[in-house]
């Protein structure tokens, strides 16, 4: 019988680390919009030591894009255990290469080495795993293009055939040689410029034909006629039917859905479904996501930033393939209206059984404090999952004091001990790295492998308890993090029941499973 924990303490520690990246975004007197947007980075174990590793991606000069100077190389730092990281980016080859910013983690290839994909302005890059510590710039023969301001990047297997296809969602055009000038020519304040100035672009959708060639599905599939200016990509099966469903976050634009139809076609139901915007009708500057199931029904919801006076929009999955908005019944709307959001997951922290939502804030313009009552340095903040479909923030978490530009996040188990841990990026200062210091209960960590679905377990779905996640490595803002699925268990110790459904239609039953471990999964054979 699982036991809940009552009046549990979140909270967090500096972890005493000598991790030592700085996100360098390089700001210019010019405020070129994509200097604000810089920060993902990505969780692998790219040496299958079983310890976490971590890669940055990094900015570049403007207006060339180049990256002419090492501070703005992206970064690969190893777990080397109890907290010690070691910078190994020159002999794995991801120094890189233009202005990055988001990161997805994969295995492409099947072959048990962790992949890496990188978005960046003008700029996309596939890196393979080559199992030796190094990693090949395989891009060209991969027919990956370059031709957008991308900004995020996601794994996933839309067609079931054991491949994994990468989702690039893109955010609009830019001129680095004329930029526009925004803000108070009076005053001389320059700031950075509404997203309407920029020309939406459409997604793109990689189908992997395997031997390390993809085709550009987007047209074909329905994706490309859809214009947005994409922020972050979550990936779910919303509606049960056994395939990988696709949400988007636009910037001040609605929101879109894409509906896995099974048959090489999405369909955009983003407003039919209830997912493109909240009850007001309005879009809303739409930041990072997760796509989760926080209340425990067995459906995935939605979660996703935003600006401060916009709140924190939360949908709820009401089971007849929509979503209803919960931002107010939730209390976030309430809680997180002071703030601006970017990272953002759904995380059980104090393992009592419910997922726990983490934001990493910070407004987008620099000085939003001379035009308007806001903030633009925040703390992050976690908000606990009380039950009953509500949150209540934790004012004293650890997170309070930290003042930053903060971006990306993502979330693993960095020390072992049973509790996930939080790195968060922040613009021109030193990585963030969270220590969960909570007082929790028990807990379970599923690896899956698969064998006829793809060897990454990507979209596998997993109940444990009452709960219910599945296998995906898109969390967060343009982040990424290849973990198991963690499970909290509350007070109780006892033996449970793990269940898989995986891709190929395999259902998979674990019997008897003891709590307190990583157990891994691999999906039965024909």
């Amino acid at each position: 019988m699982w036991v809940p924990l009552l009046a549990q303490l979140i909270a967090f520690a500096p972890a005493e680390t000598n991790l030592n990246f700085v996100l360098q975004h390089n700001p210019t007197p010019q405020k070129h919009m994509l200097e604000t947007m810089a920060g993902g980075l990505a969780v692998l174990d790219y040496n299958n030591d079983g310890r976490p590793d971590l890669f940055f991606t990094s900015g570049a000069s403007l207006p060339s894009l180049r990256k002419d100077d090492p501070k703005f190389a992206n970064r690969l730092f190893r777990n080397d255990g109890n907290w010690k990281f070691t910078d190994v980016t020159l002999e794995a080859g991801l120094a890189g290469e233009g202005y990055a910013i988001g990161a997805a983690v994969g295995d492409f290839d099947n072959d048990g080495n962790a992949d890496l994909f990188v978005a960046g302005v003008y700029r996309n890059t596939l890196y393979r795993n080559l199992g030796n510590g190094r990693f090949a710039d395989v891009t060209a023969a991969s027919r990956i293009k370059s031709n957008e301001w991308s900004v995020a990047g996601g794994w996933f297997d839309f067609d079931n055939d054991g491949l994994l296809d990468l989702w690039v969602t893109n955010y609009g055009t830019i001129d680095l040689k004329n930029p526009r000038f925004c803000g108070d020519a009076d005053r001389k304040l320059r700031v950075y410029c509404h997203p309407k100035y920029f020309d939406p672009r459409p997604n793109q959708v990689y189908r992997n034909l395997g031997n390390g060639v993809f085709e550009d599905v987007s047209a074909s599939s329905g994706v490309a006629k859809h214009l947005g200016r994409g922020m972050s990509i979550a990936f779910a099966d919303y509606d049960g039917d056994g395939r990988s469903d696709v949400f988007v976050t636009n910037d001040n634009l609605p929101n879109f859905l894409f509906r896995n139809l099974g048959n090489g076609k999405f369909e955009e139901a983003g407003l039919l479904a209830g997912a493109a915007l909240q009850d007001h009708g309005r879009p809303v500057a739409s930041m990072g996501a997760d796509f989760r199931d926080y209340d425990n029904d067995g459906r995935p919801d939605i979660v996703f930033t935003a600006l401060s006076g916009e709140t924190f929009p939360l949908f709820k999955n009401n089971g007849k393939a929509g979503f209803l908005d919960a931002t107010h019944a939730s209390q976030l709307a309430r809680l997180t209206n002071p703030f601006a959001g970017w990272g953002v997951g759904l995380v059980d922290f104090d393992n009592d059984g419910r997922k726990d939502l983490f934001t990493a804030n910070s407004h987008v313009n620099d000085i939003v404090e001379k035009f308007e009552a806001a903030v633009y340095r925040q703390p992050n903040t976690v908000f606990h999952n009380a039950g009953s479909g509500k949150f209540t923030l934790v004012e004293k978490s650890g997170l309070e004091g930290a003042l930053k530009a903060h971006r990306g996040a993502v979330f693993a188990d960095f020390d072992g001990d049973g509790k996930v841990d939080v790195v968060v990026t922040s613009l021109s200062e030193p990585a963030e790295v969270w220590r969960n210091v909570s007082t929790a209960g028990h807990w379970l960590a599923v690896e899956v492998r698969g064998t006829r679905s793809n060897r990454s377990g990507i979209g596998a779905r997993i109940s444990v308890r009452g709960q219910h996640d599945h296998k995906t490595t898109s969390v967060s803002y343009a982040s990424s993090a290849d973990v198991p699925v963690h499970f909290g268990l509350g007070k109780s110790d006892q033996p449970v029941r793990v269940e898989i459904q995986w891709p190929s239609g395999t259902r998979q039953v674990l019997e008897k499973v003891k709590a307190d471990q990583i157990v891994s999964a691999t999906e039965p054979g024909i």
